[in-house]
This record gives C-alpha cells, structure tokens and sequence, in this order.
C-alpha cells in the first residue's frame, strides 16, 4: 500500500513500522558521534539561566568543597609535623581536632555540591525535554518527510540521555577535577618548587602511552558498541514482525542469527576489555614508578633538612589528587565529546523551524464558523517532488452543511485535499478560503478547531475508551462523551467491557477489533461538535456488518455538518449532496451518481467495476 507522496505503509498505516522500529533501536544502542569542539554544549546556558540561583549555589560550593580538599593536606601536614614530631599530647589532639574539623566542612561542603549541581541538571534536563518534545510537535507533517521519526526519538531519548549523564554527574566532575588539578598543581609549586618540577618531567612519561594505548582503546570501543548496534538492530526488526516469523516456523533461524551477532559483539568486546587491561597494567605500572621516584626524591630532601616530613606528605597527598583529578577528566572528556555530539543534533532539530506557523497579524475566523470551502484553482506538489503535483488547477466549493463525495483512482489527489484543508501544507498556487477567509492568513490551531478528522485507520491511544473519546475535546463532560459514544454506535460495546467506559484498551487500542476502533475514533469526532466533519476512508477497511454500524454512526454524524467524504467503495457516497470526481489533481466531473453514470464518463467506469452492468 502507498501514501498520497507514493511512499511505502504498512498495513497498520503507520510509514515503515517494522524498519522504523528496528532502525530506531539499532541508533538508539549504536555509538553517538564524540566532537572535539564543545561548542554545542553552549545551547545548554539558556537552561541554566533559567535557574542561576541554582547554578550560583552549585558553583559556590565546587570551589568550597575544592578548597576544603586543599586544606585537608594542609591540616594532615600539620598532624605530621606539630603532632607526632614534638612528641606531645596536646600537640597530636590539636592537630588531629584541626584534621577533623576540616573533613567535616568537607563533608558538608561535598554534600552541599551534590545537591545543587543534580538538582540543576535534572532541572535543565526536564526542561530540555519539555522544550524538544514541545517544538517537536509544532513540526509540520513536511518535516517528517525528510527526517524519520526514529531519527527524531533517537534525539529525545538517546541524546538527551547523554546530556543528562553530563549535566547530571560528567559536568560535575570535570569541573571539580579540573578546580582540583589547578588547585593542586598550584599548591604543590608553593609547597615544594623542587618536587613541582620533578612532576612536570614525570608527566609526559605517564600521559603519552595512556593516550596512544587510550586512542585504540576508543577504537575497540567503537567496533564493539557497532556489533552490539546490529545485534539490537536484528532483534527489533525480528520482533516487530514476530507474527510472520512464527508463521514460517523460523523461530531457530532467527535465534541463530540474534546469537550469532550477539557472540560477534562479545567476541569485539573481549578485544576492547583486553586492550584496556592492558592500558591499565601499563598506566598504574608507570603512575606508580614516578610516584616511587617521587617520594625517593623527596625523602632526600627531607634527609638533607630542605623539607619536613609533614611537608612530603602533604605534597604526596597533593600530587595523588592531581593524578586522581587527570584520571577522572580523561574518564569524563569522553563524556562530554558524546554530549557535546547529541547537543548538537538536539539543538538541529530545536532550530527546525515549522513550514506551517501562524502569521503575525492572524485573521480570526467568522463565528460561528459556517463551513463553508473555497478551492480556488489550487495546485500543490509535495516537498522534494516538485515535478508531480498532487493537484493542479483543483478548484470546489462546498456549500454550509452540504455532503460532498471526493471519489477517482489512487493518486488522484483526495487525501491532499484534506490535508491542505487541514493546513498540514499549504498550496503552491492559488488560495483555500474557510468562511471567505485564506487559510494562510489564519493561525493553524483555530482552523483545525474546526474540523473533526476520520481516517482509515484513525489512530487511538493508550488509557480508557472515555480518554480517547475525550482526546477529541479535553473539556468535554462525562454525558457528553456518552452522547458521542451513542451517536457513533459505540455504545453497545464499551458498556460491554469489563469497566465500561473506563477500560483500558491498550497501546494504541489493539483489545479492540477494527470495526470498534473505528466506531469510537468516530466518537471522538463527534464529542468535537465541530462543523466540517473530514471523512477518509471511514469504512474500506471493514466487514459488511462493521461497515453497516460504522456507515449508521457516519450518517449521523454528517448531519447538519459541512462534510468531505473520500471513498474507493462508491455504495458510500450514494446519498452524498454531491459528488465529485477527480483525476490527476483536478476536478473532472460532478453531480449526483445517477447523473453521473449517464454522463459515460470516469464514474461511469469505476460504477461499472463496482456495480457491475446494473450502474451504467
């Protein structure tokens, strides 16, 4: 089956349900791109800003707790020197009192940090998410037709994972790892300039073989973490489509080649885990030496009278906190090359800007809206096929209250017309009128307010059958919501269910069968009490009984409403006011059916396949 822009459904009607699954979980495991340039991460301050007394306390208390830090390996210098070099009891008391006092400002100034620093990130990552998901939805259809929607939950779930790992926990920890190695290595130049730049000459030994070992490390990781893509790629496309691989009895098959990829991402695992074994035998071996030739260095200083015990010590405490603060940013860095990624492909899709959008000086609609509809020789091609124009020249006009059928081959143009009604796009040419006002000069959400949509296969959601009813108007009353379900043929069912009217059907409302489903999308439409009632193929997917109660709930509904009705099944436009025909984009013929099928025209054909000899 094709949409109205020729691309592939599926038959739920959703654009390539099995391979969107599949696809959005292969991205979703897969490695997100690292960048260099962190740049991105600044579309992250407008958050922040939002919350600066949050951001003040966070960043007050990282240079507390750091300096708290710092003067721990003050206060042990001192338990070593005025402590247990005089010999005293009061000395060691005093001492160890100043030790203690120190790790308890240090506590509460580390408890303080936390606090501020994952309450701001949860903040700025709540808000982000609501900003996406917000913006997402004010996207026109136009955008989806060149991003997929797996592409875009990729974004507002994977990436902005990533950003809440930094904000959450990276962030914090680059920064007070760095406040630290700056602190420390300040520190450690005023406490002993000697052994400040013995450590200079012994950083290079120890970094150089970490990064070149750490470049093949990333390397493995990546393999790995793309074996594993394919793995979960495999097993989403299995499972989206788990009743046809049980209907060929392929079970094993599958099992055999979900195995066989999961054994191929173990197997690139195992080379990234032993190559980081490695790395770490060889780092820890030279961190470790140089920390020996350190202290060697500095016991003959102490030897020679240059230096007080307390003194080497405390610079020892000071150079582990360096090299701890080096370790934990190049834990990190990685961290926020992959967030500093995603922001970037976050902040793309914030700054997609909506085709569709209100103009500046809106033009209100009449009220009451009458339903009256003005084409006026429209033309439209679809984003990226501008050279096959859906409608070309389409002009109708369609009376208050009047029930006029759109009928004509697949690719005429039907479903564009409600869609442009609807304005999801807006025509190339000429001009759509509601009431006598251009769409274009309306907002979007007030001309679709009043417009009640029945499709195909109209999408329901998860909860209650009163909630999907009442998706079709927030503030509509429990009776009201019962006078719609009444008027849709629906109630015989709902009251049938084990809770009535508060059951829940189900993700996307698969407890029911397709003719109910139907019947309570109709519902939702009716609890609108919108005057232009759109109906797209209401009833070709449904059983003659189905379609009976279905077409009943639709005969209802059309009354005392302006009505669009598109339909391949010519016996439900019989009763129509007026039917139009359509071919390649414009109108081609119009009239009641048996006027129609006199003319010998294109109803007069597709009546004879439908009907047989008895229509002509």
């Amino acid at each position: 089956m094709t949409d109205v822009n020729g691309g592939e459904i599926s038959a739920d009607g959703r654009p390539g349900a099995g391979a969107e699954l599949a696809q959005s979980l292969s991205e979703a495991a897969a490695r997100r791109p690292r960048r260099k340039d962190i740049r991105p991460l600044a579309h992250l301050l407008p958050f922040v800003r939002r919350h600066i007394g949050d951001a003040l306390a966070a960043g007050f208390f990282l240079l507390f707790s750091t300096s708290a830090t710092l003067g721990l390996t003050a206060a042990f210098k001192e338990v070593i020197d005025k402590g247990f070099a005089k010999g005293s009891h009061g000395s060691v008391n005093s001492a160890f009192l100043l030790l203690g006092g120190v790790a308890l400002v240090l506590a509460v100034a580390t408890a303080a940090r936390f606090f501020f620093v994952t309450r701001l990130g949860e903040r700025v990552v709540a808000d982000l998410r609501r900003a996406l998901y917000g913006h997402v939805l004010s996207l026109d259809p136009a955008y989806f037709l060149k991003t997929r929607t797996g592409e875009v939950l990729s974004r507002m779930t994977t990436d902005v994972t990533l950003i809440d790992q930094l904000v959450g926990a990276s962030a914090s920890i680059a920064i007070r790892n760095t406040l630290s190695l700056v602190g420390g290595l300040g520190y450690m130049a005023v406490v002993s300039p000697k052994l400040a730049g013995f450590i200079v000459l012994m950083v290079p030994v120890v970094l150089v073989p970490m990064f070149l070992m750490g470049r093949n490390v990333r390397k493995l990781s990546a393999t790995a973490q793309d074996r594993f893509a394919d793995a979960v790629g495999y097993a989403g496309e299995s499972l989206d489509a788990l009743d046809t691989v049980q209907a060929f009895v392929r079970e094993r098959e599958a099992d055999r080649r979900f195995g066989s990829a999961v054994e191929t991402a173990f197997d690139a695992s195992v080379r990234r885990i032993r190559a980081r074994a490695m790395m770490t035998s060889v780092v820890i071996t030279l961190a470790f030496g140089g920390v020996t030739l350190l202290l060697w260095f500095g016991a003959q200083l102490v030897l020679k009278g240059e230096m007080t015990p307390g003194t080497l010590a405390q610079f020892a405490l000071l150079a582990i906190m360096a090299a701890g603060s080096v370790g934990a940013l190049g834990e990190v860095w990685g961290d926020v090359q992959k967030a500093s990624g995603a922001m970037d492909r976050i902040a793309e899709l914030l700054n997609a800007k909506p085709g569709i959008a209100p103009p500046q000086a809106p033009k209100a609609l009449p009220s009451p809206v009458r339903g009256e509809i003005a084409f006026s020789d429209v033309a439209f091609a679809y984003p990226g096929r501008p050279d096959l124009p859906a409608l070309n020249g389409f002009t109708l006009t369609v009376k208050p209250g009047e029930t006029v059928a759109l009928v004509g081959p697949s690719g005429a143009g039907k479903s564009t017309v409600l869609r442009l009604l609807l304005r999801f796009y807006d025509p190339q040419g000429g001009a759509i009128r509601l009431d006598g006002v251009d769409l274009r000069e309306a907002t979007p959400a007030e001309v679709r307010g009043t417009m009640a949509l029945v499709a195909q296969d109209s999408p329901l959601f998860s909860g209650s059958a009163m909630d999907n009813i009442r998706f079709g108007r927030a503030d509509a009353t429990e009776d009201e919501a019962r006078a719609a379900a009444d008027a849709a043929q629906a109630t015989g069912f709902i009251s049938a269910l084990p809770q009535g009217f508060d059951t829940p059907v189900g993700e996307r409302a698969k407890t029911l069968s397709g003719g109910q489903r139907q019947r309570l999308a109709i519902a939702r439409a009716l609890v609108r009490q919108a005057p232009i009632l759109l109906l797209d193929e209401a009833t070709s997917a449904l059983d003659a009984e189905n379609e009976r109660l279905v077409q009943q709930a639709l005969d209802a509904a059309m009354s005392g409403r302006t009505t669009l009705v598109i339909a391949h099944r010519l016996a439900t436009v019989l009763q129509a006011d007026r039917i139009v025909v359509m071919e390649e984009g414009r109108v081609v013929e119009e009239g009641k059916h048996a006027d129609l099928v006199a003319k010998g025209g294109l109803y007069a054909r597709l009546a004879r396949l439908q009907f047989g000899v008895e229509a002509a």
